[in-house]
């Protein structure tokens, strides 16, 4: 069985797909941290691989920040796994269980430290010797101890201490034990390219507990390095000169009877931590089916629809308040109001009153007749010149003036009524007040010429002249018509002619 452990720091950044590095590493179990991706941000391509199966944690905290992955190749297919170390996370089966005691810890520091998704679970069936034999991995990534942060400081205490509690706990139930990953600590001064204080270097809290959590030959039960990994910036891990944090910890029976060897791989670039191998003599045996926590059994890679419980969160159920809306519904619903316009449940038989019009529900229109559209009228007749003034157009200004005459459009049609004008004339009062415009018979005992004029300056709005129903009779003057004013017809005084009819 081949272990392959990796910081990738960012599973997003395989060029060519993840499926050509896990077949570089040709093993059977491929442990990630660092890949920097939340479950929505999780894409098919990375979540089923052809050939293995693959179990996550994400962070909660916030995106793009740690994050851990296991991938297992099909003859390797455990037949446990589980999200964390509290076991809050769970809540499907096929979970690995032995938690130990927690009582040192709070409610709120357990979710607290299994919020950034530092941990995937996985449980193995494995031969030794002619024994079968489970084998529990622990996929890991320590918290780092910000020095300008103390609390982060104890974050990474209270980690350590919980991870070696469920280790520790797994380990007595009968399980061989692996944890590896990124430990986020040196354990020797060699480990380390650019020691600080050698003098103090055993007193860091954090190589206190890799002490303890280790063991020294010919001492009591722990786990064993069988790995160490370099940790570089840049290009350093080429030259192996870094700092050594990731490894594969076996325990102690495991490490002395089955381990055969373990190294770095410095050759693999794409990361500042270099991949660390190791080889065990106990081939797998594959279980029947997926863990629960599988990619491939998510919802959104399985093809299933979702359940809207999914989405919902169970609330406690509450009394309804005095004179709520849905009590008085429910009231009225078992016992109706009674009354002159309700015959249920007044005992009368009399037939129901009037019901009142009720506004129509929100949403939706009431559906309102409406009138006829009235027929288009022309744009002219918007346009009405004021009566007994001067217009100062194109046509001049003229001598005197009367009543306005009604426009007419480019094809001679009445666009407007007479009304309230008035066509007087010195030789009569009479006054004509009609739709239509000048009489067609403009006759009379004075000679009236009919002039067309489009602009001459001889325009005054306004016809003078006795204007009655059988003619014109007066002086001889001229009629004029303007394109867009309508008729306007100017008498001046002259003498008798012969009758002539008007050009409008």
């Amino acid at each position: 069985m081949k272990i392959v452990t990796w910081n990738i720091n960012g599973i997003r950044t395989f060029k060519g797909g993840i499926k050509k590095a896990l077949d570089l590493f040709d093993a059977d179990v491929i442990c990630f941290q660092e890949t920097k991706v939340t479950r929505d941000l999780l894409d098919e391509r990375t979540a089923i691989v052809d050939g293995y199966n693959s179990y996550f944690s994400f962070s909660r905290a916030r995106s793009g920040y740690s994050g851990v992955a296991t991938f297992c190749k099909e003859t390797a297919t455990p037949i446990a796994a589980e999200e964390g170390l509290t076991g809050l996370l769970t809540n499907h089966s096929g979970t690995v269980g032995c938690y130990g005691d927690q009582s040192e810890f709070s409610t709120e520091e357990l979710q607290t430290l299994d919020n950034e998704g530092r941990v995937v679970i996985t449980q193995h069936r494995v031969m030794c010797g002619n024994q079968e034999k489970t084998l529990t991995i622990l996929n890991v990534y320590c918290p780092r101890a910000d020095p300008e942060k103390p609390e982060r400081k104890l974050f990474k205490l209270q980690f350590y201490r919980l991870l070696q509690t469920r280790a520790e706990t797994i380990l007595g139930a009968g399980s061989y034990v692996i944890v590896l990953g990124d430990v986020n600590t040196s354990h020797r001064p060699i480990d380390h390219c650019d020691p600080d204080d050698l003098e103090n270097f055993e007193d860091n809290p954090g190589r206190k507990w890799l002490n303890g959590f280790l063991f020294e030959k010919g001492e009591g039960d722990g786990c064993e390095g069988e790995g160490d990994g370099c940790e570089g910036r840049g290009r350093a891990t080429g030259t192996n000169y870094g700092t050594r944090i990731d490894y594969i910890l076996a325990d102690r029976a495991l490490a002395e009877g089955s381990f055969l060897w373990a190294d770095i791989m410095p050759e693999v670039q794409g990361s500042d931590h270099c991949p660390v191998q190791g080889l065990l003599a106990c081939p797998t045996l594959p279980a029947a089916h997926c863990p629960p926590l599988c990619t491939r059994l998510m919802p959104e890679f399985a093809g299933r629809q979702q359940k809207l419980s999914r989405f919902l969160v169970l609330v406690e159920p509450r009394d309804n308040l005095p004179g709520s809306q849905e009590l008085e519904e429910i009231r009225e619903n078992l016992r109706p109001p009674s009354g002159p316009g309700n015959a249920v449940g007044n005992g009368t038989g009399r037939k129901r009153g009037p019901v009142k019009d009720t506004p129509a529900p929100r949403g939706k229109k009431n559906k309102v007749s409406q009138p006829p559209a009235q027929p288009q009228r022309n744009l002219l007749a918007f346009f009405r010149p004021k009566c007994g003034q001067d217009l100062h157009s194109d046509f001049g200004k003229g001598q005197e003036g009367g009543a306005t005459a009604p426009s007419r459009d480019m094809r001679g049609r009445s666009s407007d009524r007479w009304d309230d004008s008035e066509v007087m004339g010195g030789g009569g009062g009479a006054t004509r007040r009609g739709e239509d415009s000048l009489p067609p018979d403009v006759t009379g005992g004075g000679a009236t010429e009919g002039v067309v004029l489009p602009g001459d300056g001889a325009g005054r709005a306004g016809v003078e002249g006795a204007v009655e129903e059988a003619g014109v009779e007066g002086a001889a003057g001229r009629a004029t018509t303007c394109p867009r004013q309508g008729v306007a017809g100017v008498l001046e005084g002259g003498a008798p002619g012969p009758p002539s009819p008007a050009t409008l």
